[in-house]
C-alpha cells in the first residue's frame, strides 16, 4: 500500500498508461513487476517488460535473459528481449563499462517505447538507491543538482521515466517478492567492490543504517525537500534572468554585473545555469559546477577587464560592468585553431605555454624559474610543416606505454585539464595531422628525452610555474 500512496502522491501513473517495466531479472526489478501484475487491474494499466542482455557474464546473463523471457510468458506479459555485445563495443570505443551499458539499455528501452507506442519506462530504483547517490555526489562535489539525487519522474523519450519504488527500500522489495513467492536471479558483480556504488553500498551504507535503519527514507524526504526547492529557486531565476541578462544577438549575451550582484547568492547560481543553458542547448556542458563558478568569480568585480574561454569556442568577456558572452570572432578562431610553428624559434602560445622546434645540434638556452622539459624526435617519423592547433572530434594520440591510440577527450579527464581550458588547449601537429604533443600534458611515444642516432630535431615546451 505505501508504493500505492507514493504512486497516488507522485501521480506517475495514469488510467490506460502502457508501461514499459525494465527488468534485469534482479530482486529490485522482479519485485516491481509482480507489483504491478498484482495492481495493474486497480491502476487500469497495460504491462510490458524489457530485458538487455549485456553478454558480460557469458551463459549466466543469458539464462537472466531467459528467467525473466519465462516468467513474463508464463503470466501473460509481453516482452522484448535483446543482447548487446558489451565487450565488443568496449573494444571498439574504449571508456567506462556501465556507461556504456546504460547508453545502450536505454537507447533499446527508447526504441521499444516507440515503435511499440509505450507512454512510460518503468525502473526499479528504491530508498537505498537514493542514499547511495545523494553520499556519491556528496563524495564527488556536492552540488545542489547531485543533491537533488534520483527523481521520482523525468522525460525519457517521448514520454516520461517513473520510479514507483523510491519511497521502499531494498529489504522491503525483497520481503515483498518472496512473501509472493517470486523468484529472482543474482548478479555475482554485485557484491564485488569495483564500482563505485557498491563501495558505498558495501561499506558506508551499512554503519549509517547502524546508526538509524530509517536513514534511507530520511534520504528520499532529504531530496523531496531539496527539489522542491530548487524548483521554486529556479522558477524565481528564470522570472529575474531578463532584468539581468540581455540577449544581443545569435548566442551572444551581456550580463550586468551590478544588478546580478544585488540578487540572492542562490540566485546568481541558478542565473548563470540558466545562461549556460542558452548557451550550449541544454547540454551536459551547461551543467558543470567548475564552469559555473568561474564566471561566478568574473562576476565578484566590476573593476578592471577580463577574459575567460568556455567551450565551443564561447567567451566571456568583462569589461565597464559588463560580461559579454559570444562566439569568438572568425579571425581569432583562426588564429587558434590553426598555427604554423616556425623552426629554430620560440613560438608562444595560450595556457602560458612556450613552444620551441629547432636542429638538434643547437644550444638554446631556457630561463630561470620556468619548468620545461625537452625532447628529441625525428623527421622522418614527423612530417614538417609542424602546426599548432586546438583539438577537433576524434582526436587520438599515441603515448608510451600504450598499444592503441588514446581519445584527448578522455585524456583531458585523466590529467584534470580544466572544462574551460580543453577546447583551446595547444595541440601539436606534423603535416599530417599526427598529434606530437598535447602540449604541456603528455607526448607521442616516438619521442624521446635522450637523443637518438635517427634524431635530427629538437622540442623544448616551458610552461610557466
Amino acid at each position: 500500500m505505501k508504493v500505492l500512496k507514493y504512486i497516488t502522491e507522485q501521480q506517475l501513473v495514469e488510467k490506460g498508461d502502457r508501461l514499459l517495466i525494465a527488468c534485469s531479472g534482479g530482486i529490485d526489478s522482479m519485485g516491481l513487476v509482480h507489483f504491478f501484475i498484482k495492481y495493474k487491474h486497480i491502476l487500469k494499466i497495460k504491462l510490458f517488460v524489457a530485458h538487455v542482455d549485456h553478454m558480460l557474464r557469458g551463459e549466466t546473463s543469458a539464462e537472466d535473459r531467459r528467467f525473466v523471457e519465462n516468467f513474463c510468458e508464463k503470466h501473460g506479459v509481453p516482452i522484448f528481449s535483446t543482447a548487446v555485445p558489451i565487450p565488443q563495443l568496449l573494444e571498439q570505443e574504449g571508456g567506462n563499462s556501465q556507461a556504456l551499458c546504460r547508453r545502450e539499455r536505454y537507447a533499446f528501452f527508447a526504441d521499444i517505447m516507440q515503435k511499440h507506442q509505450l507512454s512510460k519506462l518503468v525502473t526499479a530504483h528504491h530508498a537505498d538507491d537514493q542514499l547511495e547517490s545523494i553520499l556519491m555526489a556528496l563524495a564527488r562535489a556536492g552540488t545542489i543538482s547531485g543533491m537533488k539525487g534520483i527523481s521520482p519522474i523525468r522525460e525519457f523519450s517521448f514520454g516520461t521515466l517513473i520510479r514507483p519504488f523510491l519511497m521502499v527500500t531494498k529489504e522491503e522489495i525483497r520481503e515483498y517478492l518472496e512473501g509472493n513467492g517470486g523468484g529472482y536471479r543474482e548478479d555475482a558483480s554485485n557484491a564485488k567492490d569495483d564500482y563505485t556504488r557498491n563501495r558505498f553500498r558495501h561499506h558506508i551504507v551499512p554503519i549509517l543504517k547502524k546508526e538509524n535503519p530509517n536513514v534511507s527514507l530520511h534520504a528520499v524526504q532529504f531530496t523531496e525537500a531539496i527539489q522542491q526547492d530548487d524548483e521554486f529557486l529556479n522558477q524565481l531565476a528564470l522570472k529575474r534572468f531578463p532584468y539581468v541578462v540581455k540577449k544581443n544577438y545569435k548566442d551572444s549575451y551581456t550580463l550586468e554585473i551590478t544588478l546580478f550582484q544585488k540578487e540572492p547568492v542562490a540566485l546568481q547560481r541558478r542565473i548563470i545555469l540558466i545562461l549556460l543553458n542558452y548557451l550550449y542547448n541544454n547540454s551536459n556542458i551547461a551543467q558543470g559546477s567548475a564552469l559555473a563558478s568561474s564566471i561566478m568569480d568574473l562576476c565578484k568585480t566590476t573593476e578592471g577587464s577580463a577574459t575567460i574561454h568556455l567551450p565551443e569556442q564561447f567567451i566571456a568577456n568583462r569589461s565597464y560592468g559588463e560580461i559579454v558572452f559570444e562566439k569568438q570572432n572568425e579571425n581569432l578562431e583562426e588564429t587558434l585553431l590553426t598555427h604554423q610553428v616556425s623552426i629554430n624559434q620560440w613560438t608562444p602560445l595560450q595556457n602560458g605555454i612556450r613552444l620551441y622546434i629547432g636542429e638538434a645540434s643547437n644550444v638554446v638556452n631556457t630561463p630561470q624559474k620556468i619548468f620545461f622539459n625537452k625532447y628529441y624526435l625525428s623527421s622522418k617519423i614527423f612530417t614538417a610543416p609542424f602546426f599548432v592547433r586546438t583539438r577537433k572530434d576524434g582526436d587520438r594520440i599515441l603515448l608510451k606505454g600504450m598499444t592503441e591510440q588514446k581519445r584527448l577527450s578522455r585524456l583531458f579527464i585523466d590529467e584534470k585539464i580544466p572544462l574551460i581550458e580543453r577546447d583551446t588547449w595547444p595541440i601539436l601537429v606534423d603535416a599530417n595531422d599526427e598529434i606530437i604533443a598535447v602540449l604541456g600534458v603528455r607526448v607521442n611515444k616516438n619521442l624521446s628525452k635522450t637523443k637518438r642516432s635517427a634524431d635530427d630535431l629538437i622540442m623544448i615546451i616551458e610552461r610557466e610555474n
